[in-house]
């Protein structure tokens, strides 16, 4: 499929891997999806992108727990402006951040929580497959509707 920009004719444009990973480090809050207990969780989420990862801190708790346990997760990132928005998608394995080398790098990335509450733990999201869309707004094609 094209990489076009999306048209009136084409409303719905695949992205390619790289401007997949720009528009997820022009946004700073995303959403994680992760299992707890069998059943599905999402967080939202303040994150970074770095070296191609995803990046986030947490403190002790569900969010933490069910991406240690069950490490394949989702997360999603989105933006939208009056005529079109974007959607990227990213499938990896959750790791918690513990070497000390790592963690240094996590720091340098200054991701500050938003909320004051201590998150101690870094988590980066290995991305196994990066897919974004992006979408031109518009009427469905074909239908009218009549305001009452």
């Amino acid at each position: 499929m094209s990489n076009d920009p999306p048209s009136a004719e084409k409303p719905v444009t695949i992205l390619p891997e790289s401007e997949c990973w720009q528009l997820l480090s022009r946004v700073p809050l995303g959403r994680l999806v992760t299992s707890a207990d069998g059943h599905p969780e999402i967080f939202p989420v303040n994150f970074v992108v770095q070296d191609r990862t995803i990046l986030f801190r947490t403190a002790e708790g569900t969010k933490l727990v069910s991406s240690a346990i069950n490490n394949n997760v989702l997360f999603e990132a989105d933006d939208h402006d009056a005529t079109e928005g974007w959607s990227v998608i990213v499938k990896g394995v959750a790791r918690s951040v513990h070497t000390d080398d790592d963690i240094d790098r996590a720091e340098h990335a200054q991701l500050l929580p938003w909320t004051a509450t201590v998150k101690d733990h870094y988590v980066r999201v290995l991305p196994r497959q990066v897919t974004g869309r992006r979408f031109r707004f518009g009427p469905e094609p074909g239908r009218e509707f009549t305001v009452v």
